[in-house]
């Protein structure tokens, strides 16, 4: 993949359909490779940087969505009181993540989208998982308190699955970010701004120009 990828390059500036890519380069949708291409593309590392920014912005972020007013402040709590009693790190990531959308007035719910799946239904009754591009987040309606919380989490292009196994909405968003600058993809127009997060703040990368929202929510991290 190393020695292909200026030539790959190529082709994914030509736009192909995803299936085309994904006949072509299957291994570029493993969630390592999806990494090193990351890599290869920007010199960051995408996984280890993206959950290491994001932990260490954590505790500013909940200070600002603290003091986030009207529904979407209201949004906030409810989402974030899922972590009062939780000490699992993969949902606080999770809860930030959905909490920093509402604050930035998108809403993650139009990229996530949650199926419920019998304890007894195999993979294969996720076939019904329909999204353009996105994570998909399938649960068992039958999961104990100690049960894992998501029976698969994954991701989808031009609605191909193209990634699963995965552990948490967290990763599903850092490989959704990584493959769309591994196939040269657009951000999803309804959470851009989100996107912009990962990409200037998080990734520090082409931090020059953020847009308004992404400034005043920096400006309000500093205070």
């Amino acid at each position: 993949m190393q020695r292909t990828f200026s030539y790959r390059r190529q082709e994914v500036l030509q736009e192909p359909m995803i299936t085309e890519v994904q006949n072509r380069w299957p291994a570029l949708f493993e969630v390592g490779e999806v990494n090193l291409e990351f890599m290869r593309i920007t010199t960051v590392p995408l996984t280890s940087k993206f959950i290491g920014q994001l932990d260490r912005y954590t505790d500013d972020l909940m200070k600002v969505f603290r003091a986030k007013g009207g529904s979407a402040g209201k949004k906030i709590r409810t989402i974030m009181a899922l972590i009062a009693n939780n000490e699992d790190i993969n949902i606080k990531r999770d809860c930030v993540l959905r909490s920093l959308s509402v604050y930035l007035n998108e809403d993650m719910e139009t990229l996530v989208k949650e199926y419920a799946v019998s304890d007894s239904e195999s993979r294969e009754a996720e076939s019904g998982i329909v999204q353009t591009m996105g994570i998909y987040v399938t649960r068992v309606e039958e999961a104990g308190p100690g049960d894992e919380p998501f029976a698969d989490v994954g991701v989808v292009l031009e609605g191909v699955e193209v990634l699963h196994n995965l552990q948490s909405v967290t990763l599903g968003c850092v490989m959704l970010f990584g493959l769309i600058y591994a196939l040269n993809l657009s951000y999803p127009k309804d959470v851009k701004c989100t996107f912009e997060v990962f990409q200037k703040i998080l990734m520090e990368l082409d931090t020059t120009k953020l847009s308004p929202k992404v400034q005043a929510l920096t400006i309000k991290m500093l205070q």
